[in-house]
């Protein structure tokens, strides 16, 4: 797919499918998939590293997932995160930045707000790259927005939200992630702006959904949002393997004559 189907995807009113993907191994399994779309998120940082925020994330870990998602897939249209503070500098450390993302193997580059954007993101249009922009809850503003928590719930908010929404398309961007934002203003949005929009934590209504493949896999300890919905009890599975394992090898039951080599 590319970002032409995308907008197809919109205009049908058919929904989107984007997952976060970090690694070669799950690449190949997200490649036999139907999902649309991987983003190789600054999440990483967090689900990957084991960091408290996104923050930590540089464009040499993003550089590195994104080769190693792009050697695991052939025709997944892959989304790569711009990490903190690696565009809010001058536009040549920007387009600096950009350029390594895409040559690791991005199809797009995603970066999150717009105020002081505007510009940058019509700059890295033009110069060819995708842009998708990320509105709504953005992680690397997490300090300057006092934790992680939904926005656009007061009238005066979810204005700036729709503005904040115009404006990106205005400068170019080709779809917009919107996060942990009330269900009708994201719906609202969605209908005001002519690109999709993605959800996660922001209900039905927008053109397709995001989510973090380990938290959808009940892999991510302790942790289970409102907006999540776990498809596999991946923890306990995994858990149970292991222990498993263990027992097979402490009761000398593995490896067995079939797992060994004979002379």
């Amino acid at each position: 797919m590319n970002i032409l189907d995308f907008q197809a995807c919109k205009n049908r009113g058919e929904k989107i499918t984007m997952l976060t993907c970090y690694d070669y191994t799950s690449a190949m399994i997200v490649q036999e998939s139907d999902i649309d779309m991987i983003l190789v998120g600054d999440s990483a940082a967090m689900v990957m590293h084991g960091h408290d925020t996104t923050i930590p994330a540089d464009v040499d870990m993003m550089c590195r997932h994104i080769e190693s998602v792009a050697r695991g897939t052939n025709d997944k249209f892959i989304v790569g995160d711009m990490p903190f503070l690696s565009y809010r500098q001058s536009l040549a450390d920007t387009m600096r930045a950009v350029g390594r993302v895409m040559k690791a193997g991005a199809h797009a580059v995603k970066l999150e707000g717009v105020d002081g954007n505007t510009d940058s993101i019509a700059h890295i249009v033009k110069s060819g790259v995708p842009v998708m922009g990320h509105l709504g809850l953005t992680p690397q503003f997490v300090n300057q927005l006092g934790g992680f928590r939904v926005q656009g719930r007061s009238d005066e908010t979810a204005e700036a939200l729709q503005q904040d929404a115009l404006a990106c398309e205005l400068a170019g961007c080709f779809s917009l992630v919107l996060e942990c934002v009330p269900q009708q203003l994201a719906t609202d949005i969605t209908a005001q702006l002519s690109i999709p929009t993605i959800g996660i934590g922001a209900g039905a209504g927008t053109d397709g959904q995001v989510l973090v493949m380990q938290d959808m896999l009940g892999l991510s300890i302790d942790f289970k949002p409102k907006f999540v919905r776990q498809y596999l009890a991946g923890k306990e599975l995994f858990r149970e393997a292991f222990n498993t394992y263990a027992r097979d090898v402490k009761s000398g039951q593995f490896p067995s004559n079939d797992e060994s080599f004979r002379q």
